[in-house]
């Protein structure tokens, strides 16, 4: 069974109407969970810390829905094979 990998980051936007980042560099990445659960955990707690700054927005990626599991590897997982 593949694993249901979520990443949980974050930052300042340039404007709290959209989801734009003023500095990618400056993103804070507090981290990859091995399921939605404990990813959304992680979530509320720097949502929760920030909540006070209406620029600062912080999101969950499904990294599983990135990987299509049936398709063969892609060259670049192939390399120093």
């Amino acid at each position: 069974m593949a694993q249901r990998l979520h990443l949980v980051f974050g930052g300042e936007l340039e404007t709290p109407s959209k989801n734009v980042f003023k500095n990618v560099a400056d993103l804070h990445i507090v981290g990859i969970f091995p399921d939605y659960a404990s990813a959304y955990n992680a979530w509320k707690t720097e949502a929760q810390r920030t909540v006070d700054n209406a620029h600062t927005r912080y999101y969950i990626a499904h990294l599983h829905r990135l990987r299509d599991e049936e398709a063969a590897a892609s060259a670049t997982e192939e390399i120093g094979v």
